[in-house]
């Protein structure tokens, strides 16, 4: 692959697009909505604020926030609440046995996060989860990777406040400087996944997948390493005009993980796994299909993009699957749409599946 085609594609800030009454109704139809005790414009009102360094002593860009002694208590129970709302299904029980041991900001990117650290004191157990400005971009990413990929998300809304689970894995920056020689991970296995991950973020548009915004989840197996690749960062779902930002392979962070993938796959190989994971989104989608017909629906009316964005993806897409309805696409939604839609053909033309095509719109 040229060097060119792996140079590093520069993202200036994304603005952060409002949720509106379609997404809203999904949401709350699907149980994504809640009341939730702490927003994101609460956890703003800290006092102090002093820079969160790692066991290295480097800075993590992350600064570790301190409330006033007042609000403190309520602050920490409604933190547990929300925690046990998403892991717990509201059992608060749950809560009798946790702290709030942290709160991290992040100046970092586009979504300014809070990061929560729950910590068990009676065996020291530890987990994270996030609160954030609601951006309708990132629901659409944490919601069509949780419906189309095998991953399942924990997130909640509340009007403008997004609330996320931790991804837990290895990042995959510190995957490829530590860990992609290593004996212990079959080269086929990660070879595979990359590929997988690879038709993954496509066809559904998801961009900015560079070794920083994804994770790498190792699972020992009865023979070797399964090999996991998961994204961690949704804010550019569907926003950029290129298309090659869709493909995490032109990323120059990649470019080792590329290198190591062509060594291990020929071009027949990495084909049958770009099929295997056509046929199990296809499937997914089936299980699911009201849902993604909603979620479609309203992704299409919703802006995601600027105009000349839009068209630009949509002339990028037609002339590589060449087909002229991209081109006529006025969304990001009905690009996310129409990519699904063509790669559900192609299987069922390879395959002979009968029955609806789940990512049909169902409008005559």
């Amino acid at each position: 692959m040229a060097d060119d085609a792996l140079s590093i594609l520069q993202t200036a800030k994304k603005p952060a697009y409002a949720v509106g009454a379609p997404l809203r109704e999904y949401l709350v139809r699907w149980g994504r909505e809640a009341e939730l005790p702490v927003t994101y414009k609460d956890l703003t009102a800290f006092s102090e604020a002093a820079p969160l360094h790692d066991s290295a002593g480097r800075d993590t860009l992350w600064e570790s926030v301190i409330y006033p002694r007042e609000q403190m208590h309520a602050l920490h129970h409604g933190l547990k609440e929300i925690y046990a709302l998403m892991q717990a299904e509201g059992t608060l029980s749950v809560m009798d046995y946790l702290i709030v041991d942290r709160i991290d900001y992040c100046t970092f990117g586009n979504s300014n996060p809070f990061r929560i650290r729950i910590v068990n004191p009676y065996n020291d157990n530890f987990d994270h989860f996030y609160v954030k400005k609601a951006d309708a971009s990132r629901i659409y990413g944490l919601e069509l990777e949780h419906l189309l990929s095998p991953n399942r998300l924990h997130f909640l809304t509340c009007n403008e406040t997004l609330v996320e689970e931790h991804i837990a894995g290895i990042p995959g920056d510190v995957f490829i400087h530590r860990w992609l020689q290593d004996p212990n991970v079959s080269s086929v296995r990660l070879a595979k996944e990359l590929v997988k991950f690879n038709e993954r973020c496509f066809v559904r548009l998801l961009g900015d997948m560079r070794a920083y915004n994804f994770v790498v989840v190792l699972v020992p197996d009865f023979e070797g390493v399964q090999v996991r690749i998961r994204a961690m960062d949704f804010d550019q779902q569907s926003y950029n005009g290129r298309l090659r930002f869709y493909l995490p392979q032109f990323f120059k962070d990649n470019r080792p993980l590329v290198d190591y993938c062509q060594k291990q796959l020929n071009s027949q190989t990495a084909r049958q796994y770009q099929f295997e994971e056509q046929a199990l989104i296809f499937r997914r989608a089936e299980t699911e299909r009201e849902r993604i017909s909603q979620l479609l629906s309203a992704m299409e009316v919703t802006t995601l993009a600027t105009p000349e964005k839009v068209a630009q993806l949509g002339t990028e897409l037609a002339e590589h699957h060449q087909d002229p309805r991209f081109a006529q696409a006025a969304s990001m939604g009905s690009l996310v749409r129409e990519n699904l839609l063509l790669m559900s053909r192609q299987f069922v033309e390879r395959t002979g599946h009968t029955g609806p095509n789940p990512f049909h719109s169902g409008k005559t």
